[in-house]
């Protein structure tokens, strides 16, 4: 089904193609966390407002949001092994301008360089990884390793990033990424076979560029309406575009023959699930990141050393959990998985909705590690069920669907939780900062909920029968060869 071509002497080792893949995680995830920690510090250097905050980590999720679809197929049709080195190579040159930048708005520019080298990484790294593990206890396995490496990246991030911006500045954070990504570079031309999609699908130009439109106008809109007004011509513009672009698309690709985002995939009740659960649990914890790195350094007045300290019992627990949550998705356990994750990450933020300036660190511990529980529990089942059970000559896309959700949670997160906080943020020394930022852990906590949800909605028979309808329409060859997509037991 696939073509596959190793390196001239190099055989095909999974667990080194595995590791190499990883390293991709390991930079967008690092990336993101440090950027976090640094925040206070770029916007004193740089003057930053609360806008201008938000988009420096948003304009880099909503750029690969944007072109992971687009990657996907990219990889499919030129060789997932070129894009993936062509990935590194951009996020490279992009984390160097960004180390560069002498302002807020080209910081802001040179983050989305980057994106669009990441973009073209982490789905082209799953497909890799799918086609390279192609037994389903392997691959849940492997997974599990993948969600493993997320707990490290957010471990080592705010502690790197910490140090760095506190002994060398905030431009330091971006030159780690430049060696890491020359590794895997090297690493990718050694060990990992070429492969492409037996049947790689045409470009799609124009579902590309709705897709673009939506993602953009909503984000902005979201971003942008507290500061502009809720009910200001701009806003409404960016949420009219929005809607129509949102409308537009489907209409279009469910009329193409090789759309860029089949709509059919989501007739697939576990996999529409998936998509649902990656958007709730990324916009949990990219809100929850956002306010708690401003909180604990503006409000408390930590330094970045310790602020990103505090931050340790969520990836030690991310890195505990992954790993556990990929051998119960193995197992076929998807349900315990998704309501575990959901009852800890609302756990943790409703300990954190009475938060005071004053709030003792033990609090501030014991909900950060609940926190990371829900967060390790979560990331296998989105995964696992997002490619088990589609055609492999499609996981590029399947994979890039997957990512694109977490992406688009990750924007979202962002974006609300500025918002919700309003002006408590712009004063971020003041005494009611900490109140200001409530609102946010209650919704977190309504994140949760909807996770638990999900873990029932997505697990039970009528998922199944569902799954099981949708192989047959997306490739009905593979569907007679590979048999019925696994799904989770009820």
């Amino acid at each position: 089904m696939h073509n596959h071509s190793a390196p001239a002497g190099a055989p095909v080792r999974p667990y080194v193609v595995l590791a190499t893949c990883c390293l991709s995680l390991l930079l967008v995830t690092m990336d993101v966390t440090i950027v976090n920690v640094a925040l206070p510090s770029i916007r004193k250097d740089l003057g930053a407002s609360v806008a201008g905050l938000q988009w420096s980590i948003d304009g880099y999720t909503v750029v690969v949001a944007c072109f992971l679809l687009l990657a996907g197929s990219i990889a499919d049709r030129y060789g997932r092994r070129r894009t993936f080195q062509a990935g590194l190579a951009l996020f490279s040159l992009g984390s160097l301008l960004c180390s560069l930048a002498p302002t807020t708005t080209l910081l802001v520019v040179f983050r989305m360089v980057q994106a669009l080298g990441g973009a073209m990484m982490n789905p082209v790294a799953m497909s890799i990884i799918v086609n390279t593990f192609t037994d389903p206890r392997e691959r849940a396995k492997a997974i599990g390793i993948w969600g493993g490496v997320f707990g490290v990246s957010m471990a080592i991030g705010p502690l790197v990033g910490g140090a760095l911006t506190e002994r060398v500045g905030w431009r330091s954070i971006f030159w780690i990424n430049i060696p890491i990504a020359l590794a895997a570079i090297l690493l990718t031309a050694r060990f990992v076979p070429e492969s492409k999609a037996a049947r790689p699908r045409p470009m799609d130009p124009v579902g590309q560029l709705f897709v673009v439109f939506a993602l953009a106008s909503l984000i902005s809109g979201v971003i942008d309406g507290r500061r502009r007004g809720w009910g200001s011509p701009l806003i409404l513009l960016a949420f009219t575009v929005f809607v129509t672009s949102a409308t537009l698309l489907v209409v279009y690709e469910r009329r193409k023959t090789d759309p860029l985002l089949d709509v059919r995939f989501f007739r697939s009740l576990p996999f529409t699930s998936a998509t649902l659960t990656a958007v709730t649990a990324f916009a949990g914890f990219s809100g929850f990141l956002f306010v708690n790195s401003l909180y604990l350094q503006e409000s408390r007045g930590l330094g970045p050393s310790a602020a990103g300290l505090c931050t340790l019992p969520i990836a030690g627990a991310l890195m505990v959990c992954s790993p556990l949550s990929g051998r119960l998705v193995a197992r076929g356990n998807v349900r315990f998985a998704l309501v575990t994750a959901g009852l800890a990450i609302c756990t943790g933020a409703l300990l954190l909705t009475g938060l005071a300036r004053e709030t003792p660190l033990s609090r501030l511990v014991l909900a950060y590690a609940i926190f990371g529980v829900g967060l390790g529990m979560v990331n296998a089942p989105i995964t696992n069920t997002a490619v088990s059970g589609m055609p492999r000559a499609q996981a590029g896309v399947a994979a890039a669907i997957a990512t694109t959700s977490r992406q688009v949670g990750v924007s979202l997160g962002v974006a609300i939780a500025g918002t919700l906080a309003g002006g408590g943020i712009e004063a971020a020394h003041s005494a009611t900062f900490a109140e200001a930022i409530h609102p946010v852990f209650w919704l977190t906590a309504g994140y949760g909920g909807v996770i638990v949800a999900l873990g029932f909605l997505s697990t039970g028979a009528r998922a199944r029968a569902s799954a099981l309808r949708v192989m047959p329409l997306l490739d009905p060859e593979a569907a007679k060869a590979l048999g019925p997509p696994p799904v989770p037991a009820a």
